[in-house]
């Protein structure tokens, strides 16, 4: 040591590395320590230490991964939820102010009843009336809110379990499958906005939404929805759809049919029954198992609901009255101006008598029709006092809509010569005059008679039961066809009429419901009623806007020339070309069968109804030889049994008794050489008798003789379009008949 430096200090050393040998310094080796060495134990302990730091460094990270998470989340949330207020702000300040906002007016609809106050139809853009909530079927609401918004009555305009359910609902199925709208949404965007798929539509549905939800009621919203929503088909609204698809009111709908109902709202025009009766089935058993999931129904209701067959709805409105209401909501305007609220039109028709009358059209095509070559029948029925109690237009409006009864025009055959015979009694001739009926030439023309069969010399009562072409191509020609023009339109013929000698055969043409309606006088006594199918039109709350008052009708024709045809067109029936038509009320009328059979006609009356039919084919193609005295004469004879079932009997009105030394009268030869020679004057022989005394009855009631008697007439005749003569029609008593052959051989 005593090399060593003293102010040195040697501190011992135990886990340092070994000294060299040569030194001196102390030194302990491991084993020379009394305590035993805890190395281990503290290798252990930072082992452990270790493993801590690291769990707990984990156990940092998750919390801090997850906290990181949630701030991130609420920070997003936070700037999404600002920017969502920006994007609501931004639309919602682009619409008009809240304080101005009101559910517009629904869409006026017009309800045309019947006479006896039975539904013809509605029309209108949503096709039938508003119902109350508590008037309509249970069903329905109940069927709607199980399919389209379960928690309608617990959410406040949004749905977020709805909107959230509906989001899932698309990621699982990877498409947009479903939405998340309440019936609230809906009932906003059908009121207000347009169906684009924007988020500033969006928006405002929601704002419209909220607004909805704080102004009206739960009830109040359902009732407006299902009024207004469109079921498909032309249907707005639960009423429309319920008379569209099943053919009765929203009041008296199924559980079944609601099912139906509430399933069209997903997709209207790809379900309706109308399109596809498959679909709509699927989709009404899917509401109906939502209906009984939420307790809304029974088992056994959902069994026989389920059981129920499926709906077959025709692609088209069917009925033949509904070409009585298209006819309707065409004059409606004239009547009381633009429509801006639910009116209902109490109409002339018997909607009893209608159904009649549209079945044996129908029947009678449907029978006989391929064997006839023939596809298309028209029916028209007016009473005295010109109401038109039956209309049909067609054979099927389902098929076609087009009224062959007011818009067709067609050449009316012998069933126009009543004309031409009236013309003629007008100018002296009686039903006893006698012409030659025989083939005669007018300038190049040669009428012919059908099969081509002449009678010799006939009365003009035989030649008109017999509908002889050639006596009424004389009578022309002895008038003249401005004469045969004149009481046409007198009588209520509307179209415009080629003032020529064919006349006579009817070749100018007219519609079934004119050339009905210029029957009516014959039918009445003598008066020109004004033909019309509204009575009243009324709002829902009892306001008459419009009442057809018939306060007046002109006379058109005297008694006594009512009573000479009625004379001579009861024979068509009694024995003449109209002899199927015969039943128990005496009856008149004419038929009337075009060139080819293009058109067959028959128009006849009692004193109680006149009724037109025509038989034909849309395109004017010839029929397989039907006349006026086949299928026309049917469809009268069944409709017309049918409408006076239960009705006394009454006669024809006016009289006329012939003079015997009439049936003596001389008779023109029936050639005539020179068409410009045809126009003569009467014969004193020929005069019209006085006319009979009339007894007096109560306005617009038939007397015993079946005569009758309108309202007394006031200025309202003014607005009659066409002239009309005095009482005493037909113009002065001429004194004289004179032939064509009186004019040839210079007998004047």
């Amino acid at each position: 040591m005593a090399g060593r430096d003293r102010n040195t200090r040697i501190e011992p050393t135990f886990d340092g590395p070994s000294r060299s040998r040569g030194s001196s310094g102390l030194s302990v080796r491991e084993e020379d320590r009394v305590v035993p060495s805890n190395r281990k134990t503290s290798a252990t302990r930072k082992s452990s230490k270790a493993r801590a730091s690291k769990s707990g460094r984990r156990k940092r990270g998750l919390f801090s991964r997850f906290g990181r998470l949630f701030y991130w989340t609420l920070v997003l949330g936070l700037w999404g939820g600002i920017g969502l207020a920006g994007i609501v702000a931004y639309y919602g300040a682009q619409m008009p102010s809240a304080t101005t906002w009101a559910i517009p007016d629904r869409p006026p609809n017009v309800k045309i009843v019947s006479a006896d106050g039975q539904l013809v139809a509605n029309r209108g853009i949503t096709g039938g009336e508003a119902v109350g909530l508590h008037e309509m079927s249970p069903y329905i609401p109940q069927a709607v809110m199980a399919i389209e918004d379960r928690r309608f009555y617990s959410h406040f305009g949004v749905d977020p379990i709805g909107l959230a359910r509906a989001m899932v609902g698309n990621i699982m199925e990877g498409r947009l499958s479903q939405g998340g709208s309440t019936l609230t949404q809906q009932l906003a965007k059908n009121l207000f906005l347009k169906p684009d798929r924007t988020i500033e539509r969006k928006v405002q549905e929601v704002l419209l939404a909220f607004w909805l939800e704080q102004k009206y009621t739960k009830d109040q919203i359902l009732e407006m929805y299902l009024n207004r929503v469109y079921f498909g088909s032309g249907s707005y609204g639960v009423e429309a759809a319920s008379r569209r698809y099943f053919g009765k009111s929203a009041r008296d709908v199924t559980l079944s049919e609601a099912s139906v109902l509430a399933g069209l709202l997903k997709a209207p025009s790809r379900l309706s029954p109308a399109r596809d009766p498959k679909a709509a089935e699927q989709r009404a058993q899917l509401v109906l198992a939502a209906m009984r999931e939420q307790q809304l129904i029974g088992e056994k209701e959902l069994t026989t609901a389920m059981s129920a067959p499926a709906t077959e709805a025709s692609s088209y409105w069917t009925g033949s009255e509904n070409y009585v209401a298209d006819r309707i909501m065409d004059e409606l305007p004239e009547l009381i101006g633009e429509v801006r609220s639910d009116v209902i039109v109490d109409t002339t028709v018997d909607l009893n008598l209608q159904k009649l009358a549209e079945q044996s059209i129908r029947r009678l095509i449907e029978e006989k029709g391929e064997k006839l070559n023939v596809t298309q029948g028209a029916l028209v029925s007016i009473d005295n006092s010109g109401a038109v109690r039956a209309m049909v237009g067609g054979a099927d409006y389902a098929d076609s809509q087009f009224d062959r009864a007011s818009e067709a025009r067609r050449q009316p055959g012998s069933a126009f010569k009543p004309f031409v015979f009236l013309a003629a009694l007008e100018h002296g001739r009686t039903p006893d005059s006698v012409r030659n009926d025989a083939p005669i030439r007018i300038g190049k023309w040669k009428p012919e008679n059908y099969n081509g069969k002449y009678y010799g010399k006939v009365t003009l009562a035989t030649a008109l039961a017999k509908s002889l072409n050639s006596v009424a191509a004389q009578l022309t020609m002895e008038v003249g066809p401005d004469a045969v023009v004149e009481v046409a339109h007198r009588m209520g013929i509307e179209s415009k009429l080629q003032s020529n000698t064919s006349i006579a055969l009817g070749t100018s043409e007219v519609t079934p419901l004119e050339l009905t309606a210029a029957y009516v006088p014959f039918a009445n006594g003598g008066y020109r009623p004004e033909v019309h199918f509204v009575q009243r039109v009324t709002t829902t709350s009892g306001e008459v806007l419009y009442e057809n008052t018939h306060d007046g009708y002109p006379r058109v024709i005297s008694p006594e020339m009512v009573g000479m045809m009625n004379v001579m067109m009861k024979q068509t029936i009694d024995t003449g070309t109209g002899r199927k038509a015969a039943f128990a009320w005496p009856a008149a009328g004419k038929t009337g069968t075009t060139q080819n059979s293009r058109d067959a006609w028959f128009v006849g009356y009692t004193a109680n109804l006149t009724t037109g039919v025509w038989f034909g084919n849309d395109n004017a193609k010839a029929t397989k030889n039907i006349t006026g005295g086949s299928l026309p004469v049917t469809a009268w004879h069944e409709f017309m049994v049918a409408a006076h079932e239960g009705v006394p009997v009454a006669r024809l009105p006016g009289t006329w008794t012939p003079e015997p030394q009439r049936l003596e009268a001389s008779v023109p030869d029936a050639n005539v050489p020179d068409p410009a020679l045809g126009i003569g004057t009467s014969n004193a022989q020929d005069r019209p008798l006085p006319l009979p005394a009339r007894r007096q009855q109560p306005a617009g009631q038939a007397d015993a003789a079946g005569d009758f008697e309108p309202p007394a007439r006031t200025d309202r005749t003014a607005s009659i379009k066409r002239p009309v003569p005095q009482a005493d029609v037909g113009g002065p008593t001429v004194r004289r008949e004179t032939s064509i052959l009186d004019v040839i051989l210079g007998n004047n």
